[in-house]
């Protein structure tokens, strides 16, 4: 259930809503997780817009990106961590109608140590996380089961 965070001056983006939704909905193809509401609504981006003086590199420039993403250990294998990089890139590129753009984005993967990923007030180990998604596969299966009969 990763988080992403994108920083960006103002005005680089005009959807920034679907750039944040389109942005999660790829993380979580990326990752492969099952389709689930845990999963759904635990997989978030969030765009922040600064003024573009608060962004800057040695010579001054300030059209930057930067995408930091949040997963638990372990859960991009390195096909997934290129997957990530790429695809982020490109879909910042087109958010941003700017081509040149891929040559000043930067895409930092971090994972959280087991027990370093709070949700619902718990610090989760991935063995938690599974189990618990397992458990919402389990009871979406038992309630689909029962509709049907």
């Amino acid at each position: 259930m990763p988080m992403i965070d994108v920083y960006a001056a103002a005005g680089t983006f005009a959807d920034r809503h679907r750039l944040a939704r389109d942005l999660a909905a790829a993380l979580m193809a990326i990752e492969g997780v099952p389709d689930i509401p845990m999963f759904r609504q635990n997989t978030a981006a969030f765009v922040h817009e600064l003024p573009a003086s608060d962004v800057s590199n040695v010579d001054g420039e300030s059209n930057y990106v930067r995408v930091q993403v949040l997963t638990n250990a372990g859960a991009l294998d390195r096909d997934k961590q290129i997957a990530v990089v790429s695809q982020f890139t490109g879909m910042i590129v087109d958010a941003a109608d700017d081509p040149a753009l891929a040559h000043r984005t930067w895409v930092l993967l971090t994972e959280a140590v087991p027990g370093g990923w709070g949700l619902g007030g718990h610090a989760n180990t991935n063995d938690e996380l599974v189990a618990a998604a397992r458990r919402q596969i389990a009871d979406l299966q038992a309630k689909a089961g029962g509709a049907s009969t």
